[in-house]
């Protein structure tokens, strides 16, 4: 297997990225991305550790659920999840995080890159209040750069054509899949709390 070691390499196999490609990162919020964050119900936030372990993790919630507080400022909640704590712990030992921002039918995406902590203070914990609950947590992001992402990626997917989409059928279910995995797991059990928790969460967000 051939592998590539070096940047000159890479630049000997890859065109020089064009102006726009160069230009088009900022290190603010501007009225486009702001729009977009407001309008995105879901993103990716990817963190690492000292060692380089690398965690990614799906954020979602009504869109807007990432809180604006200034131009270089956003706040993501963090609410009950399996308590791995995968992402959090990273932010501990290393700040650095990038965040990849969807909106459902928009092919281009935004990216967000900056230092992240968490914070348990109450103030900013009622900013991002849900059905009268609030987050366990909230990452705070110290914006370093933002620009959008284009299409390419998703519409070679087909990510939001509807034909691409599987019937949940036929995958196996998580419990069935957990039940695989570990030994002695029971898949009905499982199956029916993750449906049970669905279903609080379908109602709290009605």
């Amino acid at each position: 297997m051939q592998i590539i070691k070096t940047k000159n390499q890479l630049r000997k196999i890859y065109k020089s990225p064009g102006e726009g490609a160069l230009k088009k990162v900022i290190h603010k919020l501007d009225k486009h991305s702001r729009h977009f964050i407001k309008r995105s119900p879901f993103c990716i936030l990817s963190t690492t550790d000292n060692d380089g372990n690398i965690e990614t993790s799906p954020k979602g919630g009504d869109p807007g659920f990432v809180y604006i507080m200034n131009d270089t400022v956003i706040l993501i909640p963090d609410w009950p999840g399996n308590n791995r704590l995968d992402s959090l712990q990273n932010i501990i030992k290393n700040s650095s995080v990038s965040i990849l921002f969807f909106i459902p039918g928009m092919d281009e995406t935004l990216r967000v890159c900056g230092d992240a902590s968490i914070t348990l203070e109450t103030d900013i914990l009622k900013k991002l209040e849900r059905a009268k609950k609030l987050p366990i947590t909230v990452i705070v992001i110290d914006i370093q750069k933002v620009f959008f992402h284009c299409a390419r990626s998703i519409l070679r997917a087909k990510l939001w054509n509807s034909d691409s989409q599987i019937q949940r059928s036929d995958f196996p279910s998580m419990g069935k899949i957990l039940q695989d995995q570990i030994k002695g797991y029971d898949g009905e059990k499982i199956d029916e709390l993750i449906n049970k928790n669905k279903n609080i969460l379908y109602d709290e967000h009605k």
